[in-house]
């Protein structure tokens, strides 16, 4: 329930407190006065869609509060939880508008989003007027509203999975289907390129191996002279010979040298160790260099094979391998591509079926939620002075979506006989204004915890039909907090609390206030009402005979 409503520097506004109660409560005053200024305040701080010049003239910036009792159970208190927010008894909810178009919110004194205020909305307030704007007269959303009615929420949030896994399978049919039309395009690539990559086998580090061994093979020629002659001046004719020498001489007078020597023939022996090392390995590196051509034309072969296939393919040699399993996946790909095409499509069928199932299953609520509405509406209606008129649900086949295969319009029809047609084009205005009432009132039943705003929903209608809305709003508060802004004195007696809306002017200012009537002043206001700006002595005893007979 709203409990209060504070607004500073909005619109024409400076500073306006209001404590709502509950039950019925009216605002009423002059074509002008700023009543529905009292609805943009309400909508901004609430993070609705609205007119952006919001901020007083003069002023830096505006600022609403909005003060919600909060009962224990209330589904506010749910987003509030996943938000991150501290759930009390009293919601407080501001929002401020800079002069430059900044706006800020903030819930129980923490900062939050837009999308955050107006998830809250949806469970604090319904706001409604004859030219409504959330859907009552658009057929796209009646659909949403017969659901909601129906409580069919577990329907559609089956009926959209069951359309997101048919979409998903088809989708990954499709994607299948394509891929292996593009493999069969260039099979016979892959088979030919698969085969000469298995033949000639390359392996990583290959190409690197073979040409050192190519350069080694063909400079074998140039260098082997000078390492042949290394080899032998190294052999028994060359160094080894004078240093064998060396070593037996030394060995021969070292025990008569009393140690001196041990560390040159030690000395000695390493060297020896060391040229016999260097031996062998020039030993090795002349059979290397004894250049085989037939192995250097098959490393050549080899080499020149390998880098021939690295550029077809746009590779480095090395990633020839996995090239090669790339190709082979592509090839295993095709080969089985029928066998997964085959499961694809029961997987695809088996997810049609699933939702043409879910989708036939909400068919079947809505339709049963489409007759427990028209008998809602028809006794809705009879209380409005509209017994003669017909409210119907009309269900038609339409385009599979996410929601079904349904589409819903609202129709009616106001005179017997008469055919039914779209609420927004057959009603006239006062018509038009108890059929939403009475719809609003049934969409709403059973929810609890909202503050229901009407919006000179009277507005076209008089005498004993505004007496029946009047008592239909008061019958309504009686379980809802309502708030009603009315032209209409029926409707302002029937409420439980009223307040008048004001416009002063001084010099070039203007302001509007809210003042609280009691029971001389509601007799006065409701007078105005009823005889214009000249209030006489039978305007008010009107006006009391219209307070004296309203409910409650």
């Amino acid at each position: 329930m709203l409990t209060q409503l504070d607004i500073r520097d909005i619109l024409i506004i400076d500073r306006l407190d209001l404590a709502f109660q509950p039950g019925l409560n009216v605002l009423t005053g002059e074509t002008g006065a700023g009543k529905s200024i009292l609805l943009d305040a309400l909508g901004f701080v609430l993070g609705w869609r609205g007119r952006a010049d919001l901020v007083r003239q003069g002023a830096a910036q505006g600022e609403v509060t909005a003060v919600f009792d909060l009962a224990f159970d209330h589904p506010a208190r749910a987003i509030l939880d996943e938000a991150g927010l501290p759930a009390e008894d009293d919601l407080i909810i501001r929002r401020v508008n800079t002069s430059e178009g900044r706006k800020t919110a903030w819930v129980n004194d923490r900062r939050v989003s837009g999308e955050v205020l107006r998830q809250l909305s949806d469970s604090l307030v319904e706001l409604h007027g004859q030219h409504d704007d959330r859907g009552l007269l658009n057929p796209r959303g009646h659909r949403a509203l017969l659901d909601a009615f129906g409580g069919l929420e577990g329907g559609r949030v089956a009926t959209r999975a069951a359309w997101r896994a048919a979409a998903a399978a088809r989708a990954g049919l499709a994607e299948a289907e394509a891929r292996l039309e593009s493999l069969k395009a260039e099979e016979e690539f892959l088979r030919h390129a698969v085969a000469e990559l298995e033949d000639l086998a390359p392996e990583p580090g290959e190409d690197t191996a073979l040409d050192t061994e190519r350069r080694l093979m063909q400079g074998a020629e140039k260098i082997r002279e000078d390492v042949a002659r290394a080899h032998a001046a190294l052999g028994p004719e060359g160094a080894e010979g004078p240093v064998t020498d060396a070593a037996r001489w030394l060995e021969a007078a070292a025990s008569r040298a009393e140690g001196l020597l041990d560390g040159p023939i030690e000395a000695v022996a390493r060297a020896l160790t060391e040229l016999g090392e260097a031996q062998d390995g020039v030993r090795r590196a002349l059979d290397a260099l004894d250049a085989d051509p037939a192995r250097l034309e098959a490393v050549e072969e080899r080499l020149f094979a390998i880098r021939a296939l690295a550029r077809k393919h746009g590779v480095r040699p090395d990633d020839l391998g996995q090239v090669r399993e790339d190709l082979r996946a592509r090839l295993a790909a095709l080969d089985g591509g029928a066998a997964d095409l085959k499961a694809l499509r029961k997987a695809a069928e088996d997810a049609d079926t699933a939702y043409a199932t879910a989708a036939a299953d909400l068919a079947l609520a809505r339709a049963a939620a489409a007759k427990r509405l028209d008998a809602a509406m028809a006794g809705e209606l009879a209380p409005l002075k509209m017994e003669r008129a017909a409210f119907r649900v009309v269900i038609a086949p339409g385009e599979p979506g996410p929601e079904g295969t349904d589409t819903v319009t609202f129709t009616v029809a106001t005179n017997p006989g008469a055919p039914p047609g779209p609420l927004s084009k057959i009603a006239s205005g006062g018509e038009l204004s108890r059929f939403l009432l009475a719809l609003k009132v049934c969409l709403t039943k059973g929810t609890t915890g909202l503050t229901l705003i009407f919006d000179e929903i009277d507005r076209g209608v008089g005498g004993a039909t505004a007496d029946a809305v009047g008592r239909r709003l008061a019958a309504l508060a009686a379980d809802a907090q309502v708030l009603v802004v009315t032209h209409s004195p029926q409707v302002a007696a029937a409420g439980a609390h009223h307040w008048r809306v004001e416009k002063t002017v001084t010099g070039d200012t203007t302001l509007s206030s809210v003042a609280a009537l009691d029971a001389a002043a509601r007799v006065d206001e409701i007078a105005r009402m009823l005889a214009g700006d000249t209030v006489t002595d039978e305007a008010r005893a009107a006006a009391r005979a219209l307070l004296d007979a309203a409910p409650g």
